[in-house]
């Protein structure tokens, strides 16, 4: 049966790597599930907000990962996506001020915003127009994608996936505040009672990475999950030997039944409407089209990434069934509308279930399933330490830069944007806007050397509107 749902052997997978690639893919992006949340609520933990976005987060992200098994049989997975959900923070607080209406009702508001994203991209997804929107993007800028998205994933690994917190502030990260450092002394002077858990952090993140490196270089296809089990291991007895705290101690007061009533009572279909008219019709209109934007284009860049990667584009670079991948994302987040979260898109960290070897809709499959088990289990999930996940993130980073071999270095209409996108995705967190500038850069080298045919007229129009929404949108 899941052969002839998947396609296994045509992929070249199996029902057990597949499954591994989904357990791995949850591992590295399981922080979601309750960041989330906290991000959304601005971290009113336990309130019945709260609760609903967490329920909202995990029910929205596997419906969007069985329609991307089903319908796309590819193995992406999606949730609510970083920096629209702070966005979608920021804009619920706005309205909270501009209307005068509570923190509940304005955010039952801003769902409606969410809800006509969500229609519009159902639209343009069965018109084919997001996938001519991707094959408009330059196929050098389309190549350099991947490796941009793998400097990012670097960047998360290293940076800002694992904060410490401690009595001097915080968070503090391995390379901003340890490596960053002038020396231990200075390090530890900044970081206080938090240095001890920072060194845990970078050992943990570290013996991960050579875990999974050795292992890969022995042929282990399990590889990427036993190094994070590995790290895992390394930092619940560093916890437990060295800084005197239980790493299990959140099991012992943490509830598993899934907070179905709340969620009932603060989101599910509670869409304010009547509020949403407060907010005025051309700062919804820029909201929408902000939303619509960001989503687009960050989607667009982790498929064609993570596909590339995966080895899953044709020889033009376009991606098989791109139109039902894009259509689940769409659904995904109709669905976060329905039940309480902002945006769901393609994670990035899919690439960590791809390396693993996941080819097909039973590792999206899989992760979904995990995710909805989580309405369970969450604080299960919660005890994985985020410096194992870094493990994954560096070492899928890293053989995502491997795709810079197919640049052609010698072409400076293709290098210039492929080499700001490699600083502008980890510097400004957004692979969108990174695309942004890709687009833009190779555009104006093309037009004023002579050769603005080579340019298309779709890819002129998306120049134009990311220059738009970079100097002039409000």
């Amino acid at each position: 049966m899941l052969e002839k749902l998947f396609k296994l052997k045509e992929n070249k997978t199996s029902v057990r790597t597949e499954i591994i690639a989904g357990l791995t893919t949850f591992m590295t992006m399981a922080y979601i599930i309750a960041l989330n949340p906290n991000l959304l609520t601005n971290f009113d933990t336990g309130s019945p907000l709260w609760n609903g976005v967490f329920m909202a987060t995990c029910v929205a992200s596997a419906i969007g990962m069985f329609v991307m098994a089903f319908a796309a049989n590819k193995p992406f997975a999606m949730a609510p996506g970083m920096g629209l959900n702070s966005f979608f923070a920021l804009v619920v607080a706005n309205i909270a001020s501009l209307t005068g209406m509570t923190y509940v009702a304005s955010f039952q508001a801003a769902l409606c915003i969410i809800l006509i994203e969500g229609i519009i991209f159902i639209i343009l997804s069965v018109l084919k127009v997001r996938e001519k929107i991707v094959d408009a993007i330059p196929l050098g800028v389309r190549l350099g994608i991947a490796p941009a998205i793998g400097m990012m994933l670097m960047n998360i690994g290293l940076g800002s996936n694992a904060g410490v917190y401690s009595e001097t502030g915080g968070p503090f990260y391995a390379m901003a505040n340890f490596f960053g450092s002038l020396t231990a002394g200075a390090a530890k002077d900044t970081m206080g009672s938090g240095y001890g858990t920072m060194v845990l952090t970078v050992v943990t993140m570290f013996i991960g990475l050579f875990v999974i490196v050795i292992l890969a270089q022995k042929g282990v296809k399990a590889a990427v999950i036993l190094g994070m089990l590995a790290a895992s291991v390394i930092n619940w007895a560093g916890q437990a030997l060295f800084l005197g705290t239980n790493p299990f101690a959140a099991l012992t007061t943490s509830s598993f039944v899934p907070p179905v009533k709340d969620m009932v009572s603060t989101t599910l279909f509670k869409f304010n409407f009547s509020g949403f008219a407060q907010i005025g019709w051309f700062t919804v209109i820029t909201l929408i089209v902000t939303f619509c934007i960001i989503d687009m284009f960050d989607t667009i860049g982790t498929l064609v990434g993570t596909a590339s990667r995966a080895g899953m584009l044709d020889k033009d670079g376009k991606m098989p069934k791109m139109k039902e991948a894009l259509l689940a994302d769409a659904v995904g987040t109709v669905v976060g509308s329905a039940t309480g979260t902002s945006t769901v898109t393609t994670f990035v960290e899919s690439a960590s279930g791809v390396e693993a070897g996941g080819r097909t809709g039973l590792t999206a499959l899989t992760t979904g399933i995990l995710f909805l088990l989580c309405t369970f289990i969450s604080p299960v999930a919660a005890v994985i330490p985020a410096a194992a996940t870094s493990s994954a993130l560096i070492y899928v980073g890293v053989l995502m830069l491997t795709g810079l071999k197919n640049i052609h270095f010698d072409d400076m209409c293709e290098v210039v944007p492929v080499a700001l996108m490699l600083i502008a995705m980890p510097i400004s967190g957004s692979i969108g806007h990174a695309i942004g500038i890709g687009l833009i850069t190779y555009t104006v080298i093309k037009v004023f050397t002579g050769k603005a045919k080579d340019v298309s007229v779709l890819t002129y129009v998306l120049s134009a509107i990311f220059l738009v929404k970079f100097f002039l949108a409000v």
